[in-house]
């Protein structure tokens, strides 16, 4: 038998109408904040992807040689595709642009709970703005979306790559020994991490100073600490102005400073955030962003760029881990033709009342009235048509209601009526 490839998965109508549910759901979110939707190829040119991606992902794609000779990669993200987007045929349009995208990725990587091989992103770009209100926003939109889907526990982490920057050079870190540093910072291995900043010739005492500043979220503790580094002083002004809209302007108070976040991509500055849901352990994860700088790297003029992506598959899950129930895939209306000669009636009522945007099916195997109500049921009809002949020489039919199980006769000039209310 063969079976579906590792690391990805069939999803049957149940599972789907879960994914069509939250992507609804999410799309709603997007366009209430004044976005647009996008969509990108599945496949990419390699160059486009190896241009700026970090190591980790590089390693991670799926590439191959067509028969043109072309080196293609499937979109290991889906950032660098809108941009690819914008540049292409975008850069005219008025700003700023606000786009939002869903789509399925693919990386090689080792499948587990919640990571998968092929999986699907949903995030956004806003493009040409660069302003402490367009960063709150951002946050605030973030944050909305996730709640928006029925998450009950949520965590926005606020950080900033400037600021770090701006640490690491008054220290004289060379970037040799900044790609040692960072995925300990991003892992929070600050034991390791100590043992790294000695190495790196960095004083005992500024090594606690660093650790401890990557591990509080008191603002006035990370102003005292970068008071001699003019960068990181004017980066941080400007952070708590987007932190002062982002409370008073936005009314989002919950958040936390957390200056370790580095995010995976080398293509990021400024500010950055994560948000977490702690009920998935480890791989709790769901959504990433910040701001950017991709569009010269694609042949565009210098504009401002940030974003984030939302695990998407993380997130189903993580509403399914806190027992979210979702609406079940529901149809309208069954109709049951009692015998053949009752086949062409209740088709004509099926289709009149799917011409009404009403969902309808009707039995189609002659199974009895007893064993088409099961069905019914088990298909999560909300009603049932029964169509008989002697109901039908007098032109009426049986409408049954499946959640309270009373059955009356109903003329078929009132059929559409009656269902116009679902």
């Amino acid at each position: 038998m063969v079976q579906v490839p590792r690391g990805t998965r069939d999803f049957i109508p149940d599972e789907m109408h879960k994914r069509r549910y939250l992507e609804h759901n999410m799309a709603k979110t997007f366009t209430s904040f004044g976005f647009g939707e996008i969509q990108t190829p599945t496949f990419e040119n390699l160059e486009l992807f190896t241009a700026k991606s970090g190591e980790s992902i590089i390693n991670e794609l799926y590439t191959f040689t067509d028969k043109g000779g072309r080196e293609l990669a499937l979109r290991p993200e889906l950032t660098a595709p809108v941009i690819r987007c914008y540049v292409e045929r975008l850069q005219m349009e008025p700003k700023p642009l606000k786009l939002f995208y869903f789509g399925n990725c693919y990386r090689y990587d080792r499948p587990q709970k919640g990571r998968y091989r092929e999986f699907q992103q949903a995030g956004c770009e806003i493009i040409g703005v660069d302003t402490c209100e367009s960063s709150a926003e951002l946050l605030t939109l973030a944050y909305t979306l996730l709640k928006n889907t029925g998450l009950t526990n949520i965590q926005l982490n606020i950080g900033n790559l400037t600021i770090i920057s701006a640490i690491f050079k008054k220290f004289h870190l060379l970037k040799d020994d900044q790609k040692i540093l960072l995925p300990l910072i991003d892992k929070s291995q600050f034991d390791d991490l100590k043992i790294a900043l000695r190495d790196c010739n960095i004083p005992k005492n500024d090594v606690e100073r660093l650790i401890h500043l990557l591990q509080t979220s008191d603002l006035n503790e990370i102003r005292s600490f970068i008071a001699d580094i003019p960068e990181a002083k004017k980066e941080l002004d400007t952070m708590e102005m987007t932190l002062d809209l982002l409370q008073n302007a936005f009314h989002m108070k919950e958040y936390t400073i957390k200056l370790s976040i580095v995010r995976g991509l080398d293509y990021y500055n400024g500010l950055v955030f994560e948000i977490d849901a702690p009920i998935l352990g480890a791989e709790k994860q769901l959504c990433g962003g910040g701001s950017y700088e991709l569009v010269p790297l694609f042949g565009g003029a210098k504009v401002p760029t940030s974003g984030f992506a939302i695990g998407f598959d993380r997130t189903l899950l993580a509403l399914e881990e806190e027992g979210f129930i979702f609406p079940p895939l529901e149809l309208d209306v069954f109709i049951i033709p009692v015998n053949q000669d009752m086949v062409a009636t209740s088709v004509q009522i099926a289709q009149e009342l799917r011409s009404h945007d009403i969902s309808v099916d009707f039995d189609q195997l002659r199974r009895g009235i007893g064993k088409s109500l099961k069905y019914a049921d088990a298909r999560h009809a909300k009603k049932v048509i029964i169509v008989g002949p002697k109901e039908l020489e007098k032109k009426a039919v049986t409408l049954r209601d499946m959640k309270t199980g009373n059955q009356e006769s109903i003329p078929l000039t009132e059929i559409y009526s009656r269902f116009s209310k679902i």
